[in-house]
């Protein structure tokens, strides 16, 4: 008996399920909603987020100015209501560059989660529902790409690739397959594990409909989970592989590049690097406090 044998089924009846899930969604919606006010952290992560999805999507509405624009009369200006990051050596605004290179950076990170998301979870669904001789050589493979270090193999793979934005994204992704795929096996094994497995086999249902109705969509919520604080992971792989200069070549706006940029005045104008390093800090911590909040939303709420 293979492992989708035993994969366990709902069985109340459909029009019991068409009542009940409407009045469930809005009891979490609901509960969703309190669990946020009730976590000062929480709210304050999520509106973090949503700042940066506006400026990855709409720069200019928190700033005006073009990123590229080069002034001789106001370099290395310090911070003020006018450059609240001051300008560089350039004359070129420090906070619009950093609005304007969210979109890199925010971009390069979900392209890379979205890589190894996709990969890494088939991967694991591969090894943990057919098993044997396949399960064992999948897992090796991946045994072997978590025994290297993350930023070697990345910057092994941009060495192949070349240098770029998307070249980076695709580095993030491929080596994060492995952390998806070890996961996922781990969720589909656990599904199976269930006490009701053997209402599925009493059910009849073929196997595509097992796979696609119950071991896809119950191991996939912890994946879910895991795969948002691995943006946050990913953001900050993308601004240390763009500090080494191997992400958008200048003038390019890009968080790691700006941080890079200001290390030549670090002793006199330290904010240049200080501040595009602070914005990088929170909004890991902000991805990684959503993710964490998820992750163990899918049993209980917890502030």
């Amino acid at each position: 008996m293979s492992l989708l044998d035993v994969i366990p089924t709902a069985t109340a009846p459909e029009k019991a399920d068409d009542v009940a899930v409407p009045a469930r969604r809005g009891a979490g919606a609901a509960l969703w909603l309190r669990h946020i006010a009730g976590s000062p952290s929480l709210l304050l992560a999520y509106v973090w987020v949503v700042l940066m999805l506006v400026a990855t999507f709409a720069p200019g509405v928190f700033s005006s100015r073009d990123p590229l624009a080069q002034d001789a009369d106001a370099l290395l200006v310090n911070p003020s209501l006018s450059h609240p990051f001051g300008t560089d050596d350039l004359g070129r605004d420090q906070f619009a560059r950093m609005v304007h290179g969210t979109s890199l950076s925010v971009q390069a990170a979900v392209i890379a989660v979205l890589i190894g998301l996709v990969s890494g979870a088939l991967v694991g669904l591969i090894a943990g529902a057919v098993r044997g001789w396949v399960d064992s050589v999948l897992m090796r493979v991946v045994d072997i790409m978590l025994a290297v270090p993350s930023l070697i193999v990345s910057l092994a793979i941009i060495s192949a690739l070349g240098q770029g934005v998307v070249n980076i994204a695709v580095a993030i992704g491929i080596n994060s397959t492995a952390g998806f795929a070890r996961l996922m096996r781990s969720e589909v094994l656990k599904v199976a594990g269930a006490k009701y497995v053997e209402a599925s086999v009493f059910a009849g249902h073929g196997y595509a409909y097992r796979l696609l109705r119950h071991v896809v969509p119950n191991a996939s919520r912890s994946v879910l989970a895991a795969a948002t604080m691995e943006i946050g992971s990913a953001i900050l792989t993308v601004a240390a592989l763009s500090f080494l200069g191997l992400g958008a070549p200048p003038p390019t706006p890009e968080w790691g590049l700006l941080v890079s940029e200001g290390r030549t005045f670090i002793a006199t104008q330290w904010w240049l690097s200080l501040l595009p390093g602070l914005v990088i800090t929170v909004s890991v911590v902000a991805i990684y406090r959503i993710g964490r909040s998820l992750n163990r939303g899918r049993t209980s709420v917890v502030a």
